[in-house]
């Protein structure tokens, strides 16, 4: 079989792994009194009734979940309960991410990259809002789906305020007089207005389909916006297939126009001319760039500008290097050297004046010879030989990413082992997401039950941080590398993240709210969510230029969320 043909099957494996483990079941009891409902399976039946009895009761109860799970009523036990298992679903959501990058490497882009690996990463959130609201009766389900709406609201608020505002502080650079952000120069420390970050246009795009994406939301709230007393089951029906159909398109977007991958794409490029102009200079130039002790040699890098430099005027120009770059004769990559050019200027051109001044190209080679030590060495160490591991690793990645083999035929050193493990790790993630997301909803619920404390309030703080976290950080890693690409790209992610929040999982609450006959009654929690990302969305979708004042636009709207929605819920009475 095609390893391009696994995708859509490995997802509906995966997504059959995920059912199994979950294993629910509701089924009723019927008493003199009325009929309630609790899980059976996977559970004993002693604590099936004692949940029963708990329900009727009005009290809380102890239920150890699947009948084996510790549980507690005390606050510090359930404290402990929800850190455990929120740690196991930061280790689902690490383990789905990094399967997710493996198979890219042997799929490549495309399929994978704009259908499965989306999906993947709204996994945990999505299975844990699902669970939210399956377990016991309908009064249950009704108690615990707030703990979902809470992760819902959550992770597209801390996306869009916490991270994205710390993705602006580290990735600051000096801001030119035009606005523009001066890749990888920080000199002018936390002023508001000197520093910031620069996007691309496309990333602005993305923020757009952000901001499109809470259409559903706004058809669910329809019949409480126009105070109607009839329609709310027509309402969720009808935002439930919108958001299902905008999952779709966002999909087949990233598909058929997949930007993002290109972008990527892109940066290889830059990578491999780096390694090809590098490599070239080691053996034609007089003397090495490196010394001994693999400190840059910075008379030899001003030899190689001279070169170059064929008018003798102290700057290259366009011309100047794409006769160099004709002359380097990239022969195991078919690169097109206008484009090389283009791309050269943009990385070494800081002054903006289209050409490449001799302290330009100087710091240019030296950051290029760092980044080659870096990619080829996690610790950094010199060897003789890095420039050409380092040209052989980005001829290999600009050939993966265009689908293309290597001179052996093979795209990657060993594609069974990578495929196996890619597989073992996303059905670990998937597994271990789908048999802790009950038991973490059961513990946020029980510890709201023990401190009193609204349950929206900890799933809205907590939760994310279990699904989030592991993304957050990659992009903040990424974000400080202080680039307009690398901040692009990262942006790029935030809100398509964000977008993958507003219709998958909320198809997935929509789905539960519809099929359990729940009530749907969360107008406060829709309009934070509703709040942010419009004002993110408008303030992102039509400028490419965010001065470092910006990041408290974005850290403010988290605090005000919680007040918003503890005002209107607990003070006006929206609950």
């Amino acid at each position: 079989m095609p390893t391009r043909a696994l995708a859509p099957l490995l997802l509906l494996f995966l997504l059959a792994v995920a059912g199994a483990a979950h294993g629910r079941v509701i089924s009723g009891v019927v008493d003199g009194g009325g009929l309630a409902a609790t899980s059976t399976v996977l559970r004993l039946p002693s604590e099936a009734a004692a949940a029963v009895g708990a329900v009727e009761n009005g009290g809380g109860g102890c239920e150890m979940t699947y009948g084996f799970l510790p549980c507690t009523d005390t606050v510090a036990g359930n404290l402990f309960l929800v850190l455990a298992y929120g740690f196991l679903m930061f280790k689902a959501a690490t383990y789905l991410s990094a399967g997710s990058e493996l198979l890219l490497e042997i799929l490549g882009p495309g399929i994978v990259g704009g259908l499965f690996l989306p999906i993947l990463g709204a996994l945990p959130d999505a299975m844990l809002i699902l669970v939210s609201g399956l377990s016991g009766s309908k009064e249950v389900a009704q108690s615990q789906v707030l703990i979902g709406m809470g992760l819902l609201a959550g992770s597209t608020v801390m996306l869009l305020t916490l991270l994205w505002g710390s993705c602006v502080v580290v990735g600051k650079c000096d801001l030119s007089e035009n606005s523009t952000a001066t890749d990888s120069r920080d000199t002018k420390g936390f002023s508001l207005f000197g520093s910031g970050v620069s996007t691309d246009a496309q990333t602005s795009y993305a923020a757009r389909i952000m901001a499109i994406s809470v259409i559903p939301f706004i058809i669910v709230q329809i019949p409480k916006i126009f105070k109607l007393h009839s329609g709310h089951r027509l309402s969720v029906l009808l935002g439930l297939i919108i958001a299902s159909l905008l999952v779709l398109a966002y999909c087949l977007y990233q598909v058929f126009q997949p930007w993002i991958q290109r972008r990527r794409l892109e940066y290889t490029r830059l990578k491999h001319v780096m390694s090809g102009l590098l490599k070239h200079a080691q053996k034609h130039v007089f003397g090495r760039l490196l010394d001994e002790d693999g400190t840059p040699n910075v008379p030899v890098i001003e030899k190689l500008f001279q070169k170059i430099d064929q008018d003798n005027d102290g700057k290259l120009e366009r011309g100047e290097l794409q006769a160099f770059i004709i002359g380097v004769k990239f022969e195991d990559v078919d690169l097109d050297s206008s484009l090389a050019v283009d791309q050269i200027i943009a990385d070494f051109d800081t002054s903006r004046n289209d050409v490449i001044e001799k302290g330009e190209f100087v710091n240019g080679i030296l950051r290029w010879l760092d980044e080659a030590k870096r990619s080829v060495s996690d610790s950094g160490a010199y060897s003789k030989k890095f420039l050409q591991d380092f040209h052989t690793r980005t001829r290999d990645e600009h050939n993966l990413l265009l689908g293309k083999d290597d001179e052996d035929g093979e795209a990657i050193e060993n594609p069974t082992w990578t495929c196996f493990k890619a597989i073992s790790l996303l059905l670990l993630g998937t597994t271990m997401a789908a048999a802790f997301a009950d038991p973490l909803v059961d513990a946020v619920h029980n510890f709201s039950n023990a401190t009193s404390i609204p349950s929206f309030f900890i799933s809205f703080i907590a939760m994310p941080l279990a699904t989030n976290s592991s993304e957050a950080v990659s992009a903040i890693i990424f974000a400080s590398r202080k680039k307009q690409r690398t901040l692009s790209l990262t942006f790029s992610e935030v809100y398509g993240a964000v977008t993958m929040n507003n219709t998958l999982c909320l198809a997935v609450f929509l789905a539960l709210v519809y099929v359990r006959g729940l009530t749907w009654d969360f107008s406060s929690e829709v309009l934070i969510i509703f709040l942010v990302c419009t004002i993110m969305g408008l303030f992102t979708s039509f400028r490419t230029n965010f001065p470092l004042w910006t990041c408290f636009v974005a850290y403010l709207l988290y605090p005000l969320s919680l007040i918003m929605v503890y005002v209107l819920d607990f003070k006006f009475g929206w609950s």
